[in-house]
Protein backbone atom coordinates (compact mmCIF):
# COMPACT_ATOMS: atom_id res chain seq x y z
CA UNK A 1 0.00 0.00 0.00
CA UNK A 2 1.32 3.46 -0.90
CA UNK A 3 0.79 6.86 0.69
CA UNK A 4 -1.14 7.90 -2.38
CA UNK A 5 -3.81 5.34 -1.45
CA UNK A 6 -4.68 7.38 1.66
CA UNK A 7 -6.13 10.13 -0.53
CA UNK A 8 -8.53 7.62 -2.10
CA UNK A 9 -10.15 6.73 1.25
CA UNK A 10 -13.27 8.94 1.47
CA UNK A 11 -13.79 8.18 5.16
CA UNK A 12 -10.46 9.79 6.08
CA UNK A 13 -10.47 12.98 3.97
CA UNK A 14 -6.74 13.44 4.52
CA UNK A 15 -5.04 16.44 2.89
CA UNK A 16 -1.44 16.64 1.71
CA UNK A 17 0.37 19.52 3.42
CA UNK A 18 3.86 18.84 2.08
CA UNK A 19 5.64 16.04 0.19
CA UNK A 20 3.22 15.63 -2.71
CA UNK A 21 6.11 14.31 -4.83
CA UNK A 22 6.84 11.50 -2.33
CA UNK A 23 3.46 9.79 -2.32
CA UNK A 24 4.72 6.59 -3.94
CA UNK A 25 6.33 5.54 -0.66
CA UNK A 26 5.05 2.22 0.68
CA UNK A 27 3.30 1.87 4.03
CA UNK A 28 4.08 -1.21 6.10
CA UNK A 29 2.11 -0.34 9.24
CA UNK A 30 0.45 2.54 11.12
CA UNK A 31 1.65 3.85 14.50
CA UNK A 32 0.29 6.52 16.85
CA UNK A 33 2.81 8.29 19.09
CA UNK A 34 3.13 11.31 21.35
CA UNK A 35 6.83 10.75 22.16
CA UNK A 36 9.27 13.51 21.25
CA UNK A 37 11.83 10.94 20.00
CA UNK A 38 10.03 7.72 19.01
CA UNK A 39 12.79 6.50 16.67
CA UNK A 40 13.73 3.47 18.80
CA UNK A 41 10.21 2.07 18.46
CA UNK A 42 9.99 2.40 14.69
CA UNK A 43 11.18 -0.10 12.08
CA UNK A 44 10.66 1.89 8.90
CA UNK A 45 7.89 2.47 6.33
CA UNK A 46 5.25 3.32 8.95
CA UNK A 47 2.53 5.95 8.71
CA UNK A 48 2.87 7.87 11.99
CA UNK A 49 -0.14 9.58 13.58
CA UNK A 50 0.40 12.29 16.20
CA UNK A 51 -1.66 14.85 18.12
CA UNK A 52 1.50 16.95 18.83
CA UNK A 53 1.34 16.41 22.61
CA UNK A 54 5.15 16.21 22.48
CA UNK A 55 5.45 19.81 21.14
CA UNK A 56 6.45 22.21 23.92
CA UNK A 57 8.24 24.67 21.64
CA UNK A 58 8.82 25.18 17.89
CA UNK A 59 12.29 23.59 18.23
CA UNK A 60 10.68 20.29 19.17
CA UNK A 61 9.34 19.87 15.64
CA UNK A 62 12.87 19.48 14.30
CA UNK A 63 13.70 16.84 16.93
CA UNK A 64 10.53 14.88 16.25
CA UNK A 65 10.73 14.93 12.45
CA UNK A 66 14.46 14.14 12.44
CA UNK A 67 13.73 11.01 14.50
CA UNK A 68 11.02 9.90 12.08
CA UNK A 69 13.15 10.49 9.02
CA UNK A 70 16.07 8.64 10.60
CA UNK A 71 13.86 5.63 11.28
CA UNK A 72 12.71 5.49 7.64
CA UNK A 73 9.12 6.44 8.28
CA UNK A 74 7.04 6.76 5.10
CA UNK A 75 4.75 9.62 6.18
CA UNK A 76 3.24 11.67 9.03
CA UNK A 77 -0.43 12.51 9.66
CA UNK A 78 -1.12 15.16 12.31
CA UNK A 79 -3.59 17.54 13.93
CA UNK A 80 -3.36 19.75 17.03
CA UNK A 81 -6.74 20.09 18.70
CA UNK A 82 -5.42 22.81 20.99
CA UNK A 83 -4.12 25.02 18.19
CA UNK A 84 -6.77 23.96 15.71
CA UNK A 85 -4.04 23.78 13.04
CA UNK A 86 -0.70 22.23 12.09
CA UNK A 87 2.09 24.63 13.23
CA UNK A 88 4.37 26.09 10.59
CA UNK A 89 7.51 24.79 12.33
CA UNK A 90 6.30 21.20 11.86
CA UNK A 91 5.53 21.86 8.19
CA UNK A 92 9.01 23.38 7.72
CA UNK A 93 10.71 20.46 9.46
CA UNK A 94 8.84 17.93 7.29
CA UNK A 95 9.79 19.85 4.17
CA UNK A 96 13.48 19.93 5.19
CA UNK A 97 13.56 16.19 5.83
CA UNK A 98 11.41 15.33 2.78
CA UNK A 99 8.82 13.66 5.00
CA UNK A 100 5.27 13.70 3.55
CA UNK A 101 2.83 15.39 5.95
CA UNK A 102 -0.95 14.90 5.95
CA UNK A 103 -3.59 16.97 7.76
CA UNK A 104 -6.15 14.87 9.65
CA UNK A 105 -9.60 16.51 9.80
CA UNK A 106 -10.67 17.55 13.27
CA UNK A 107 -13.70 15.26 13.24
CA UNK A 108 -11.75 12.14 12.18
CA UNK A 109 -10.35 10.12 15.04
CA UNK A 110 -6.89 8.58 14.83
CA UNK A 111 -8.56 5.25 15.61
CA UNK A 112 -10.55 5.61 12.39
CA UNK A 113 -7.39 6.29 10.39
CA UNK A 114 -5.68 3.30 11.98
CA UNK A 115 -8.62 0.99 11.31
CA UNK A 116 -8.92 1.98 7.65
CA UNK A 117 -5.20 1.73 6.96
CA UNK A 118 -4.86 -1.65 8.70
CA UNK A 119 -7.90 -2.99 6.85
CA UNK A 120 -6.41 -1.97 3.51
CA UNK A 121 -2.98 -3.32 4.44
CA UNK A 122 -4.52 -6.67 5.37
CA UNK A 123 -6.38 -6.79 2.06
CA UNK A 124 -3.23 -5.94 0.14
CA UNK A 125 -1.25 -8.62 1.98
CA UNK A 126 -3.96 -11.18 1.31
CA UNK A 127 -3.83 -10.27 -2.37
CA UNK A 128 -0.03 -10.58 -2.33
CA UNK A 129 -0.30 -13.98 -0.66
CA UNK A 130 -2.79 -15.10 -3.28
CA UNK A 131 -0.38 -13.90 -5.97
CA UNK A 132 2.49 -15.78 -4.36
CA UNK A 133 0.45 -18.97 -4.16
CA UNK A 134 -0.68 -18.57 -7.75
CA UNK A 135 2.87 -18.05 -8.96
CA UNK A 136 4.08 -20.97 -6.90
CA UNK A 137 1.37 -23.12 -8.45
CA UNK A 138 2.45 -22.07 -11.93
CA UNK A 139 6.07 -22.79 -11.03
CA UNK A 140 5.17 -26.29 -9.85
CA UNK A 141 3.14 -26.81 -12.99
CA UNK A 142 6.22 -26.07 -15.05
CA UNK A 143 5.63 -22.54 -16.31
CA UNK A 144 9.10 -21.55 -15.14
CA UNK A 145 10.70 -18.84 -13.03
CA UNK A 146 9.20 -15.91 -14.93
CA UNK A 147 6.04 -15.89 -12.83
CA UNK A 148 8.02 -15.73 -9.58
CA UNK A 149 10.37 -13.02 -10.86
CA UNK A 150 7.35 -10.97 -11.91
CA UNK A 151 6.32 -10.84 -8.26
CA UNK A 152 9.80 -9.96 -6.97
CA UNK A 153 10.55 -7.52 -9.78
CA UNK A 154 13.81 -5.98 -10.97
CA UNK A 155 15.96 -9.11 -10.93
CA UNK A 156 17.48 -11.61 -13.34
CA UNK A 157 18.68 -15.22 -13.08
CA UNK A 158 21.86 -15.93 -15.05
CA UNK A 159 24.51 -18.61 -15.52
CA UNK A 160 28.27 -17.98 -15.06
CA UNK A 161 28.56 -17.88 -18.84
CA UNK A 162 26.18 -14.90 -18.93
CA UNK A 163 23.20 -16.85 -20.28
CA UNK A 164 19.90 -15.39 -19.04
CA UNK A 165 17.70 -18.07 -17.47
CA UNK A 166 14.81 -15.89 -16.31
CA UNK A 167 13.84 -12.26 -16.13
CA UNK A 168 14.28 -9.57 -18.78
CA UNK A 169 17.74 -9.45 -20.38
CA UNK A 170 19.96 -7.08 -18.35
CA UNK A 171 21.99 -4.43 -20.20
CA UNK A 172 25.31 -6.30 -19.87
CA UNK A 173 24.93 -9.97 -18.83
CA UNK A 174 28.59 -10.73 -19.64
CA UNK A 175 29.75 -8.03 -17.22
CA UNK A 176 27.43 -9.38 -14.51
CA UNK A 177 28.86 -12.88 -15.04
CA UNK A 178 32.45 -11.60 -14.78
CA UNK A 179 31.61 -9.77 -11.57
CA UNK A 180 30.00 -12.91 -10.14
CA UNK A 181 32.98 -15.11 -11.03
CA UNK A 182 35.61 -12.73 -9.67
CA UNK A 183 33.81 -11.40 -6.58
CA UNK A 184 35.98 -11.74 -3.45
CA UNK A 185 32.82 -12.63 -1.53
CA UNK A 186 29.09 -12.93 -2.15
CA UNK A 187 26.61 -11.28 -2.01
CA UNK A 188 28.25 -8.35 -3.78
CA UNK A 189 27.03 -4.93 -4.84
CA UNK A 190 28.54 -3.80 -8.16
CA UNK A 191 28.05 0.00 -8.33
CA UNK A 192 29.09 0.25 -11.97
CA UNK A 193 26.35 -2.19 -12.97
CA UNK A 194 23.78 -1.00 -10.45
CA UNK A 195 23.22 -4.57 -9.27
CA UNK A 196 23.64 -6.86 -6.28
CA UNK A 197 24.70 -10.44 -7.00
CA UNK A 198 23.62 -13.48 -4.96
CA UNK A 199 24.57 -17.14 -5.54
CA UNK A 200 21.79 -19.66 -5.97
CA UNK A 201 23.53 -22.57 -4.20
CA UNK A 202 26.01 -21.38 -1.57
CA UNK A 203 29.02 -23.70 -1.40
CA UNK A 204 28.80 -24.76 -5.04
CA UNK A 205 31.80 -23.79 -7.23
CA UNK A 206 30.80 -20.59 -8.98
CA UNK A 207 31.50 -21.93 -12.47
CA UNK A 208 28.83 -24.58 -11.82
CA UNK A 209 26.26 -22.35 -10.08
CA UNK A 210 23.57 -19.92 -11.23
CA UNK A 211 23.25 -16.46 -9.73
CA UNK A 212 20.60 -13.79 -9.20
CA UNK A 213 21.23 -10.16 -10.09
CA UNK A 214 18.97 -7.74 -8.22
CA UNK A 215 18.80 -4.10 -9.15
CA UNK A 216 20.07 -1.78 -6.42
CA UNK A 217 22.39 -2.00 -3.43
CA UNK A 218 21.48 -4.86 -1.09
CA UNK A 219 23.24 -3.15 1.84
CA UNK A 220 20.43 -0.58 1.87
CA UNK A 221 17.65 -3.16 1.96
CA UNK A 222 15.48 -3.83 5.01
CA UNK A 223 15.66 -7.23 6.67
CA UNK A 224 12.47 -8.39 4.93
CA UNK A 225 13.94 -7.90 1.48
CA UNK A 226 17.21 -9.58 2.45
CA UNK A 227 15.18 -12.59 3.63
CA UNK A 228 13.33 -12.57 0.29
CA UNK A 229 16.60 -13.12 -1.60
CA UNK A 230 17.21 -16.37 0.28
CA UNK A 231 13.68 -17.55 -0.48
CA UNK A 232 14.06 -16.70 -4.14
CA UNK A 233 17.41 -18.49 -4.33
CA UNK A 234 15.76 -21.61 -2.90
CA UNK A 235 13.00 -21.42 -5.52
CA UNK A 236 15.55 -20.99 -8.32
CA UNK A 237 17.50 -23.99 -7.04
CA UNK A 238 14.29 -26.06 -7.11
CA UNK A 239 13.55 -24.97 -10.66
CA UNK A 240 17.08 -25.85 -11.74
CA UNK A 241 16.68 -29.30 -10.22
CA UNK A 242 13.33 -29.70 -12.01
CA UNK A 243 14.98 -28.88 -15.34
CA UNK A 244 17.75 -31.42 -14.72
CA UNK A 245 16.12 -34.23 -16.67
CA UNK A 246 17.30 -37.71 -15.58
CA UNK A 247 16.56 -38.95 -19.09
CA UNK A 248 19.56 -36.98 -20.39
CA UNK A 249 21.89 -38.85 -18.06
CA UNK A 250 20.30 -42.13 -19.08
CA UNK A 251 20.83 -41.31 -22.78
CA UNK A 252 24.55 -40.78 -22.19
CA UNK A 253 24.88 -44.04 -20.26
CA UNK A 254 22.96 -45.91 -22.98
CA UNK A 255 25.10 -44.45 -25.76
CA UNK A 256 28.28 -45.45 -23.95
CA UNK A 257 26.89 -48.99 -23.72
CA UNK A 258 26.07 -49.02 -27.43
CA UNK A 259 22.29 -48.49 -27.14
CA UNK A 260 21.36 -45.43 -29.23
CA UNK A 261 17.74 -46.30 -29.94
CA UNK A 262 16.43 -43.22 -28.11
CA UNK A 263 18.79 -40.73 -29.75
CA UNK A 264 17.71 -38.77 -32.84
CA UNK A 265 19.17 -40.17 -36.03
CA UNK A 266 21.60 -37.29 -36.63
CA UNK A 267 25.37 -37.04 -36.20
CA UNK A 268 26.57 -36.13 -32.70
CA UNK A 269 29.79 -34.79 -31.21
CA UNK A 270 30.91 -36.34 -27.91
CA UNK A 271 32.42 -34.05 -25.29
CA UNK A 272 34.21 -35.38 -22.20
CA UNK A 273 35.36 -33.14 -19.33
CA UNK A 274 37.43 -33.85 -16.25
CA UNK A 275 38.57 -31.52 -13.51
CA UNK A 276 40.81 -31.15 -10.51
CA UNK A 277 40.93 -28.84 -7.53
CA UNK A 278 37.38 -29.28 -6.28
CA UNK A 279 35.53 -29.67 -9.58
CA UNK A 280 33.86 -33.06 -9.65
CA UNK A 281 31.97 -34.77 -12.48
CA UNK A 282 28.59 -33.45 -11.30
CA UNK A 283 29.81 -29.85 -11.31
CA UNK A 284 31.46 -30.32 -14.71
CA UNK A 285 28.24 -31.77 -16.06
CA UNK A 286 26.50 -28.53 -15.04
CA UNK A 287 29.27 -26.50 -16.69
CA UNK A 288 28.93 -28.41 -19.96
CA UNK A 289 25.15 -28.11 -19.90
CA UNK A 290 25.52 -24.34 -19.46
CA UNK A 291 28.20 -23.80 -22.11
CA UNK A 292 26.46 -26.05 -24.64
CA UNK A 293 22.96 -24.93 -23.72
CA UNK A 294 22.13 -23.55 -27.13
CA UNK A 295 23.01 -26.92 -28.68
CA UNK A 296 20.58 -28.80 -26.36
CA UNK A 297 23.03 -31.57 -25.42
CA UNK A 298 22.32 -34.68 -23.40
CA UNK A 299 24.74 -34.47 -20.47
CA UNK A 300 25.61 -37.12 -17.93
CA UNK A 301 28.40 -38.60 -15.83
CA UNK A 302 30.42 -41.68 -16.74
CA UNK A 303 32.95 -42.94 -14.21
CA UNK A 304 34.97 -39.87 -13.16
CA UNK A 305 34.12 -37.56 -16.06
CA UNK A 306 31.24 -35.49 -17.39
CA UNK A 307 30.00 -36.45 -20.87
CA UNK A 308 27.80 -34.51 -23.27
CA UNK A 309 26.37 -35.63 -26.60
CA UNK A 310 25.82 -32.63 -28.87
CA UNK A 311 23.77 -32.86 -32.07
CA UNK A 312 26.41 -32.04 -34.69
CA UNK A 313 26.20 -28.25 -35.07
CA UNK A 314 27.39 -25.96 -37.81
CA UNK A 315 29.84 -24.24 -35.47
CA UNK A 316 33.15 -25.57 -34.12
CA UNK A 317 32.25 -27.09 -30.74
CA UNK A 318 35.86 -27.28 -29.53
CA UNK A 319 36.61 -23.65 -30.37
CA UNK A 320 33.34 -22.50 -28.79
CA UNK A 321 34.10 -24.45 -25.61
CA UNK A 322 37.63 -23.05 -25.42
CA UNK A 323 36.34 -19.49 -25.74
CA UNK A 324 33.62 -20.06 -23.14
CA UNK A 325 35.96 -21.77 -20.68
CA UNK A 326 38.47 -18.94 -21.03
CA UNK A 327 35.72 -16.60 -19.84
CA UNK A 328 35.02 -18.89 -16.87
CA UNK A 329 38.71 -19.27 -15.98
CA UNK A 330 38.75 -16.34 -13.48
CA UNK A 331 36.16 -18.22 -11.41
CA UNK A 332 38.07 -21.50 -11.22
CA UNK A 333 39.92 -20.40 -8.04
CA UNK A 334 42.83 -22.81 -8.50
CA UNK A 335 40.82 -25.58 -10.13
CA UNK A 336 41.39 -26.82 -13.68
CA UNK A 337 39.20 -28.15 -16.48
CA UNK A 338 40.27 -30.50 -19.28
CA UNK A 339 37.93 -31.17 -22.20
CA UNK A 340 38.14 -33.58 -25.11
CA UNK A 341 35.97 -33.26 -28.23
CA UNK A 342 35.35 -36.05 -30.72
CA UNK A 343 34.66 -35.89 -34.42
CA UNK A 344 31.01 -35.93 -35.49
CA UNK A 345 29.67 -39.47 -35.61
CA UNK A 346 26.34 -41.15 -36.45
CA UNK A 347 24.44 -42.67 -33.52
CA UNK A 348 25.91 -46.08 -34.31
CA UNK A 349 29.41 -44.64 -33.84
CA UNK A 350 28.80 -42.75 -30.59
CA UNK A 351 30.38 -45.38 -28.38
CA UNK A 352 33.65 -44.96 -30.27
CA UNK A 353 33.20 -41.18 -30.31
CA UNK A 354 32.94 -41.13 -26.50
CA UNK A 355 36.17 -43.10 -26.26
CA UNK A 356 37.82 -40.74 -28.73
CA UNK A 357 36.73 -37.78 -26.58
CA UNK A 358 38.04 -39.57 -23.47
CA UNK A 359 41.50 -39.90 -25.06
CA UNK A 360 41.42 -36.24 -26.05
CA UNK A 361 40.41 -35.31 -22.49
CA UNK A 362 43.39 -37.22 -21.07
CA UNK A 363 45.64 -35.36 -23.47
CA UNK A 364 44.13 -32.04 -22.35
CA UNK A 365 44.64 -32.99 -18.69
CA UNK A 366 48.34 -33.55 -19.33
CA UNK A 367 48.77 -29.90 -20.21
CA UNK A 368 49.65 -27.33 -17.58
CA UNK A 369 46.91 -24.87 -18.54
CA UNK A 370 43.99 -24.43 -16.10
CA UNK A 371 41.65 -24.61 -19.10
CA UNK A 372 42.48 -26.92 -22.00
CA UNK A 373 40.38 -28.26 -24.90
CA UNK A 374 41.74 -30.91 -27.26
CA UNK A 375 40.07 -31.81 -30.56
CA UNK A 376 39.91 -35.25 -32.08
CA UNK A 377 42.35 -34.36 -34.87
CA UNK A 378 45.12 -33.75 -32.32
CA UNK A 379 45.05 -37.43 -31.43
CA UNK A 380 46.95 -38.33 -34.60
CA UNK A 381 50.16 -36.64 -33.34
CA UNK A 382 53.04 -37.64 -31.08
CA UNK A 383 51.31 -35.77 -28.25
CA UNK A 384 48.84 -38.63 -27.86
CA UNK A 385 51.75 -40.99 -27.22
CA UNK A 386 53.16 -38.63 -24.61
CA UNK A 387 49.81 -38.41 -22.85
CA UNK A 388 49.64 -42.21 -22.56
CA UNK A 389 53.04 -42.42 -20.82
CA UNK A 390 52.87 -42.43 -16.98
CA UNK A 391 53.72 -39.11 -15.36
CA UNK A 392 56.76 -40.41 -13.44
CA UNK A 393 58.25 -41.91 -16.61
CA UNK A 394 57.75 -38.65 -18.51
CA UNK A 395 59.36 -36.72 -15.69
CA UNK A 396 62.44 -38.97 -15.59
CA UNK A 397 62.84 -38.71 -19.36
CA UNK A 398 62.63 -34.93 -19.23
CA UNK A 399 65.00 -34.56 -16.24
CA UNK A 400 67.74 -36.71 -17.73
CA UNK A 401 67.79 -34.81 -21.01
CA UNK A 402 67.07 -31.23 -20.03
CA UNK A 403 68.13 -30.70 -16.42
CA UNK A 404 71.84 -30.40 -17.32
CA UNK A 405 70.90 -27.60 -19.75
CA UNK A 406 68.62 -25.83 -17.23
CA UNK A 407 71.37 -25.98 -14.59
CA UNK A 408 73.97 -24.61 -16.99
CA UNK A 409 71.66 -21.77 -18.10
CA UNK A 410 70.92 -20.87 -14.48
CA UNK A 411 74.62 -20.70 -13.64
CA UNK A 412 76.00 -19.09 -16.81
CA UNK A 413 73.01 -17.36 -18.41
CA UNK A 414 73.82 -19.22 -21.61
CA UNK A 415 70.27 -19.68 -23.00
CA UNK A 416 71.00 -23.24 -24.14
CA UNK A 417 67.41 -24.47 -23.81
CA UNK A 418 66.06 -21.67 -26.00
CA UNK A 419 68.83 -22.31 -28.53
CA UNK A 420 67.93 -26.01 -28.64
CA UNK A 421 64.23 -25.22 -29.17
CA UNK A 422 65.01 -22.80 -32.01
CA UNK A 423 67.49 -25.20 -33.62
CA UNK A 424 64.95 -28.05 -33.69
CA UNK A 425 62.11 -25.77 -34.83
CA UNK A 426 64.22 -24.83 -37.85
CA UNK A 427 65.04 -28.46 -38.67
CA UNK A 428 68.71 -28.06 -37.74
CA UNK A 429 69.37 -25.08 -40.01
CA UNK A 430 72.32 -23.14 -38.54
CA UNK A 431 71.57 -20.03 -40.58
CA UNK A 432 67.86 -19.73 -39.77
CA UNK A 433 68.53 -20.51 -36.11
CA UNK A 434 71.20 -17.78 -35.94
CA UNK A 435 68.88 -15.26 -37.60
CA UNK A 436 66.02 -15.91 -35.16
CA UNK A 437 68.32 -15.73 -32.13
CA UNK A 438 70.16 -12.68 -33.53
CA UNK A 439 73.48 -14.50 -33.15
CA UNK A 440 76.44 -15.25 -35.35
CA UNK A 441 76.37 -18.78 -36.84
CA UNK A 442 79.56 -19.64 -34.95
CA UNK A 443 77.87 -18.72 -31.66
CA UNK A 444 75.05 -21.13 -32.48
CA UNK A 445 77.57 -23.86 -33.32
CA UNK A 446 79.32 -23.27 -29.98
CA UNK A 447 76.05 -23.54 -28.05
CA UNK A 448 75.00 -26.72 -29.84
CA UNK A 449 78.41 -28.24 -29.09
CA UNK A 450 77.96 -27.30 -25.42
CA UNK A 451 74.52 -29.00 -25.42
CA UNK A 452 76.03 -32.18 -26.86
CA UNK A 453 78.87 -32.15 -24.31
CA UNK A 454 76.50 -31.70 -21.36
CA UNK A 455 74.02 -34.39 -22.45
CA UNK A 456 76.20 -36.89 -24.28
CA UNK A 457 73.90 -36.67 -27.31
CA UNK A 458 74.65 -35.95 -30.97
CA UNK A 459 72.26 -33.48 -32.61
CA UNK A 460 73.30 -34.62 -36.07
CA UNK A 461 71.52 -37.92 -35.32
CA UNK A 462 67.74 -38.07 -35.97
CA UNK A 463 67.14 -40.25 -32.92
CA UNK A 464 68.71 -37.74 -30.54
CA UNK A 465 66.87 -34.85 -32.18
CA UNK A 466 63.56 -36.71 -31.67
CA UNK A 467 64.40 -37.34 -28.00
CA UNK A 468 65.12 -33.67 -27.40
CA UNK A 469 61.97 -32.64 -29.28
CA UNK A 470 59.79 -34.89 -27.14
CA UNK A 471 61.45 -33.77 -23.92
CA UNK A 472 60.80 -30.14 -24.81
CA UNK A 473 57.14 -30.88 -25.57
CA UNK A 474 56.78 -32.29 -22.06
CA UNK A 475 57.72 -28.93 -20.50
Amino acid sequence: MKLRSLLAMPELRLEVVTGADELDRAIRWVVTTDLLDPGRYLRGRELVLTGLVWRASPADSETFVRALAGAGVSGLAAWDLTLGAIPDDLVDACRRHRLPLFKVPEDVAFATVTEEVVRNLSGARAADLAAVLDRHRRLVEGTGLGAVLDLVGHCHVLTPAGRVIAGPPPPDPAALARAFLTAPALPLHVPGLGASLFPVAAGTPRVADWFIAFEGDFTDWPAERRALTAELAAIVALERARLDVPADRELVASAAAGDVSRLPDVPHVAVVASGRGGLGPAELRAVLADLLGTERPAAGVLDDAAVALVPAPDRNVAAALQDALDLLAPGLAGAAVAVGVSDAAPPSGLRAAIEEARHACRLAAARASPVSVVRHDELATHVLLLASVPEDVRRIFQVRLLDPLHDYDKTHGADLVRTLETFLRNSGSWTRCAEQLHLHVNSVRYRIQRIEDLTGRDLSRLEDRVDFFLALRLM
